[in-house]
């Protein structure tokens, strides 16, 4: 592995179709939900308190915790050959986690964000639980302050926004992901230093599949083999609606036409 980029951002705005795009490059391996930031998060945890006294203790409180932390990326892709890695968690905006990062993997890390309008991702999280057979109010808790997994996303989305002075992040709305997919993916290569590839969006297969059944969720990470809107004939309340575009300002969130 010689790159280590990160994929985050909102949840339901293209991070599994942008995957399956990328992965058609032999190059480039990006699979499904990462577990690379929380255990870093973890062992980060646990060397600056759990295991703090016997690190103090033996004077190991400065390398051990950089020696192992930073191997975790390579660790956890040991038995990939592609050259670089993309790493999908929406949790890497947070700003502790992107100070992990900073610390223990590269300053000059890179950091995917993927945007869409708040509407349209309660909208597709309603589809997919109705899908699913849930029945009952779902729209108000999902955008209720502090959640998971959409408002905690906003909140790191709002942060990197304000803090993007090394032009460690690129925000990449879903419209034109979709509309605009050749462009935008050329535009994801330039920012991340990539040799330019010749991608099929009429043909698209996801690589390295997830098991929706773990998150209860089937079709959660569903992709369709043509980059194209699907419909999504959820109509929510026009409470809803208006909370929703005041997320959407608050974040400066422009859907392109």
């Amino acid at each position: 592995m010689k790159q280590f980029v990160c994929l985050s951002g909102l949840p339901r705005a293209g991070s599994t179709l942008l995957s399956a795009i990328l992965s058609q490059n032999p190059l480039i391996h990006a699979e499904g939900n990462s577990a690379v930031c929380q255990l870093m998060w973890d062992l980060h945890q646990s060397c600056s308190v759990t295991s703090k006294e016997q690190l103090l203790a033996n004077g190991r409180e400065k390398t051990t915790p950089r020696d192992i932390i930073s191997q975790i990326p390579a660790l956890y892709y040991k038995d990939i050959s592609e050259e670089i890695v993309v790493d999908k968690c929406r949790s890497w905006t947070i700003p502790a986690n992107v100070q992990l990062l900073e610390n223990y993997v590269d300053r000059n890390f890179k950091i995917i964000v993927l945007e869409r309008s708040v509407k349209d991702v309660v909208k597709s999280f309603v589809k997919l639980y109705r899908n699913n057979g849930v029945k009952g109010e779902i729209e108000s808790k999902l955008i209720e302050p502090n959640s998971e997994p959409i408002m905690r996303s906003i909140a790191g989305i709002n942060w990197v926004k304000k803090n993007n002075h090394n032009n460690n992040f690129i925000f990449i709305g879903y419209e034109d992901l979709i509309n605009k997919t050749e462009e935008t993916i050329n535009k994801i290569y330039d920012f991340c230093g990539w040799t330019h590839f010749k991608h099929n969006f009429t043909s698209v297969e996801c690589k390295y599949p997830e098991n929706d059944s773990i998150y209860g969720l089937k079709g959660m990470h569903k992709v369709n083999k043509r980059v194209e809107i699907i419909e999504n004939n959820v109509v929510l309340s026009s409470k809803i609606i208006e909370h929703c575009e005041k997320i959407d300002k608050l974040m400066g969130y422009v859907a392109s036409a």
